[in-house]
């Protein structure tokens, strides 16, 4: 089975939400990195994540000081980059592609809205909020699967 990332944006914990809802723990325990694109607020909660899994933060606008603003690294023989806010949507593949030309997929949040588009060899994923859906539907956060340079992601309601 190819190794398995949980991804998650803007939980905003404590001002959304006290925990993580309880129907996101079985992915966690199954994975094998957690991604969190930003906005998780209290720095507890990557200690909490990392429980589960290794885990990979970038800073949101709502978060203290101390994440990186931007990541990049490699998992699953795939490129992966994360930011929190990657901008309009207008012009956005080209303007990811340009900031991150090593990387197959980026991942990034800050607007609560579930996006996943795989076009012309970058993956651009949000995963939503699973805590804060504010005019979406459902709360959401995404799965991503790499191995050997292929990638896969799909994106779940709560």
């Amino acid at each position: 089975m190819s190794p398995l990332a949980v991804v998650v944006a803007d939980t905003h914990i404590p001002r959304r939400a006290r925990l993580l809802p309880r129907g996101l723990t079985p992915y966690l325990e199954r994975a094998d990195l957690v991604l969190h694109a930003g906005d998780l607020m209290d720095p507890v909660l990557l200690g909490e994540l990392t429980a589960y899994a290794p885990v990979e933060a970038v800073q949101g606008n709502l978060d203290p000081p101390g994440l990186p603003e931007t990541l990049e690294f490699g998992f699953g023989g795939v490129g992966l980059a994360m930011i929190h806010d990657s901008g309009p949507k207008r012009g956005r593949r080209a303007r990811m592609g340009r900031r991150f030309p090593d990387a197959r997929v980026v991942v990034f949040g800050h607007s609560h809205i579930p996006f996943l588009e795989d076009e012309d060899g970058l993956m651009l994923l949000n995963p939503g909020s699973p805590t804060d859906r504010r005019r979406q539907p459902r709360h959401t956060f995404a799965l991503l699967r790499a191995e050997e340079g292929e990638v896969r992601a799909e994106i779940l309601p709560l």
